[in-house]
């Protein structure tokens, strides 16, 4: 199985994320996603980073692909999906129909975003370019199995298995919001949060990271200790989201339970010191996304 980093969910410095990139290139990822997936006010790096970002990776042996924005709200944001569609150099991950409408029947990654929880919905993203699919993030591993075993032919499978989990986005930023500060005037407040400002209870329960627009999980999705079960069902990639430390030590215990030098198992167990909060992997098991079901 492949390894993919998905596009950066919080909004970082432009040298950090020069910096992130760089110190990935010669790391045992397959795929690399690039790109402003959440929100459009996010300008540290625009189509021309990204571009030039995406050739050092090439380079460095990386597939790169272009995630697209997931909620578009503006004229400018069709813009900037529209230009990202029509870069002529990448491949594009989809994460609205718009985007998938815009490549024309060009090939395109399905992403996460598009909700296809069926054969149906599968087959007709196929038959309009999708050459990979990344599951739905709130599908079991039964739902999954139930869709391989008639997945198009030729249309690869991705399982988002690393990483906090976008779980919703809203035309309103909670970020600016949790300041008293409109959307239109945010002071572009996130950036002071590279890995998401959690939220709490009354009663000082971790509960929900905000992220500008998106709401995230808050423990961290970790499937690494599932990986010879993917293997066994036929998904060829797994997906390991950015978090602003420690993530070329995530990737290497990923490859290394990939390749058969640790167990997944303990890849889990070692990552555990490496993860901004506590693990959760109730999804994948048909339970409340919260649960930790694996020892």
């Amino acid at each position: 199985m492949k390894i993919s980093l998905g596009p950066i969910q919080y909004y970082w410095p432009r040298a950090t994320v020069f910096a992130f990139y760089e110190a990935l290139a010669n790391s045992p990822v397959d795929i690399i996603h690039l790109g402003e997936a959440v929100c459009s006010r996010r300008h540290e790096l625009r189509l021309p980073d990204w571009l030039a970002l995406a050739e050092l990776l090439q380079q460095a042996g990386k597939q790169v692909v272009l995630s697209t924005q997931v909620l578009i709200e503006s004229h400018s944001d069709l813009g900037a999906m529209r230009r990202v569609a029509a870069n002529g150099r990448l491949l594009v991950e989809a994460n609205d129909m718009g985007a998938v409408n815009c490549m024309s029947g060009q090939p395109f990654v399905a992403g996460p975003h598009l909700n296809l929880y069926s054969a149906q919905s599968l087959d007709i993203v196929a038959r309009l370019g999708a050459t990979r699919w990344v599951m739905p993030l709130e599908m079991s591993r039964t739902g999954l199995a139930a869709l391989l075993a008639n997945r198009p032919e030729g249309l690869e499978t991705e399982v988002f298995a690393y990483g906090r989990l976008p779980l919703a986005f809203s035309a309103r930023c909670f970020t600016a919001r949790q300041r008293n500060l409109p959307k239109d005037d945010c002071r572009f407040s996130c950036i002071e949060h590279p890995d998401g400002l959690m939220m709490q209870t009354r009663e000082k329960q971790s509960f929900l990271v905000l992220n500008g627009i998106q709401t995230q999980s808050a423990l961290v999705y970790n499937l690494v200790g599932e990986l010879d079960a993917m293997r066994a069902m036929g998904v060829d990639v797994v997906r390991l989201s950015p978090q602003s430390n420690n993530m070329p030590a995530i990737v290497a215990l990923v490859r290394a339970a990939l390749d058969g030098a640790i167990t997944p198992g303990e890849a889990a167990a070692r990552m555990a010191p490496l993860m901004p909060a506590k693990a959760c992997d109730g999804f994948w098991h048909g339970r409340p996304g919260l649960e930790r079901i694996a020892a």
